[in-house]
């Protein structure tokens, strides 16, 4: 059987709790977890929760979990995830389909100082299928193409206890940490550089994608099946009609459908 679940931490509000309740939507608490080697992440805060995007590799009542960030759009059916090729978990790890994520996109194009020097496009794994844009459609670059990053935004596991010791392991240990700028991301290519499944962009497809400097060369609208609103501002945050971005306009409308709807069966709560 698969249902949707919302993971939630100890700080989720209760007003939200009971806004799922209302609707519906089961829920599953996670851990919040911290690598017991402190790493500055001052320029960007938001990776300090990142690293509890590692637990559903530890949630083994459940065979299979696709996990999604909650700063996505699902525009069409996935359901095929849940049937994808992975390693089982009997292999602890040690095999080449551990996990599967679409490419991290490293051009760096609001050009942050503070992100790595080698973040540039002529690293990126999108920009290396440029030159075949139909099979980006279908095909993820290889798992070692570019800097061989997976974007931790989607991720598609097997639990696995062994395997979740391997990542609690290196979280313990300074190894490798203190050069970790992206929390998570760069612990799962660190430890299984090379050995996880390149899914093609449409399944995690970061907004900045679409922008011209960046891969609009590959970027189709009529294909995406999940955004990823990365970075700000967030659709949600901004005014109607005042969407900076043409993508922030889908979210918009998806969202005016689903408060009438919720109005319809008297669900009527601001969220």
């Amino acid at each position: 059987m698969t249902e949707t679940v919302l993971s939630t931490k100890d700080t989720f509000p209760e007003e939200g709790h009971k806004a799922l309740d209302i609707r519906g939507v089961p829920k599953q608490h996670v851990k919040y977890i911290l690598p017991s080697i402190t790493k500055d992440f001052t320029n960007d805060p938001r990776f300090y929760d990142c690293w509890s995007k590692l637990v559903p590799f530890s949630l083994t009542k459940f065979q299979r979990i696709v996990q999604l960030d909650s700063d996505m759009l699902v525009l069409k059916n996935m359901d095929e995830l849940m049937d994808l090729e992975l390693d089982p978990p009997s292999m602890k790890g040690s095999g080449t389909r551990v996990f599967a994520a679409s490419h991290a996109c490293v051009c760096n194009p609001l050009k942050k100082p503070h992100y790595p020097k080698d973040w540039i496009p002529k690293n990126c794994a999108f920009t290396s299928q440029h030159t075949e844009p139909d099979i980006a459609q279908t095909r993820g670059a290889p798992a070692t193409a570019g800097l061989g990053m997976p974007n931790g935004g989607l991720q598609v596991v097997n639990p696995s206890s062994e395997i979740f010791e391997l990542m609690n392991k290196r979280m313990a240990s300074s190894e490798g940490v203190q050069d970790y700028d992206f929390a998570d991301q760069s612990l799962l290519s660190d430890l299984f550089g090379g050995r996880w499944v390149p899914l093609p962009y449409v399944y995690n497809a970061l907004k900045t994608l679409a922008w011209d400097d960046v891969h609009a060369t590959i970027w189709r609208n009529d294909e995406i099946k999940n955004i990823h609103y990365i970075l700000s501002p967030k659709p949600w945050d901004e005014k109607p009609g005042e969407e900076k971005y043409e993508t922030h306009k889908w979210w918009r409308a998806y969202n005016q459908e689903r408060l009438a709807e919720e109005k319809q069966n008297g669900i009527e709560d601001g969220f």
